[in-house]
């Protein structure tokens, strides 16, 4: 599983489900996530995933030292899938997404993940919708970009 994770002091995401009206989902101060799913990822790498995200100590305490966590900030999460985290450009110059994992194996995961987050945080995490044409919009604050792998950690 990997994951891209922005300390964000604003994200949104707009889903666009055909002709039906966009729906925008959005958080405050928090965490931005984009997670991709491999072959590979199952309930074990949720459960550490959701655990580092919610307990990375990314937020300035007092001193300007970055020493909280987005919970110890009683901060929020958006979480979208990002299937391309697992793009390969190795050959040619238009890359391969077959290193993801399949969507009947992808959204059970994801949506462990959001539920694992939810129960962590101890609040309702929007998401965007698996597969569909989505906006992300955020305020990076730092910038502070983190990036994770389930599988080298």
């Amino acid at each position: 599983m990997k994951g891209v994770i922005q300390r964000v002091s604003r994200a949104s995401v707009t889903v666009f489900p055909g002709e039906a009206a966009e729906d925008t989902r959005s958080i405050g101060p928090g965490l931005m996530v984009l997670l991709g799913v491999g072959p590979e990822d199952g309930i074990e790498d949720v459960a550490w995933m959701a655990r580092k995200i919610v307990n990375m100590r990314i937020f300035s305490d007092r001193e300007g030292k970055m020493n909280l966590s987005v919970k110890d900030r009683d901060g929020e999460i958006l979480v979208v899938s990002q299937f391309t985290l697992y793009g390969d450009t190795r050959k040619g110059n238009r890359p391969s997404f077959n290193g993801s994992a399949p969507p009947d194996q992808a959204i059970p995961l994801y949506e462990a993940f959001v539920r694992e987050t939810e129960e962590l945080l101890g609040k309702t995490v929007p998401t965007g919708e698996f597969g569909a044409s989505m906006e992300v919009a955020l305020v990076n604050e730092g910038p502070v970009t983190i990036l994770l792998d389930s599988r080298n950690p």
